[in-house]
């Protein structure tokens, strides 16, 4: 499973949200600028997320958005279902051998446990410690 540009870029809007949390609406403007990200392509991103009630909008010349919810009831999976769709890394067949079939479901298990345990919160308040191990796989 390969999460594009709009999963992770609708993290990183919604990450910016939850660390401005309190301080009123933020533009979208300032999330490009800060991320040097595409202000149009993050346009197109908050639509959805404000259609799966995860932001709202408030208007006027200090508008923006802001989390539709704490950050503590939105999960990753959630921001990825509503960009990226249904969380699996194939499609799993009927006719497939056993073996390889249950492979897929627990790869998709797995994948889906860390997405709907991760929180905005814990996403938004993350510091690395230097101590976490990074893997490198070769394909």
């Amino acid at each position: 499973m390969k999460i594009s540009t709009k999963g992770r870029y609708g993290l990183t809007i919604m990450m910016a949200l939850a660390k401005k949390s309190g301080e009123g609406p933020v533009s979208l403007k300032s999330i490009a600028k800060e991320y040097d990200l595409s202000e149009h392509y993050l346009e197109q991103l908050i639509a959805p997320l404000r259609n799966a009630m995860l932001v709202k909008s408030v208007r006027g010349a200090y508008g923006g958005y802001m989390l539709a919810k704490d950050a503590k009831e939105i999960t990753a999976g959630d921001i990825i279902r509503v960009l990226e769709g249904p969380i699996s890394p194939v499609e799993v067949l009927d006719d497939e051998e056993p073996a390889k079939r249950n492979l897929w479901i627990k790869i998709r298990d797995a994948v889906k446990d860390v997405l709907d345990h991760t929180t905005l919160h814990d996403l938004a308040t993350y510091e690395d410690d230097g101590e976490q191990e990074y893997y490198m796989f070769y394909i």
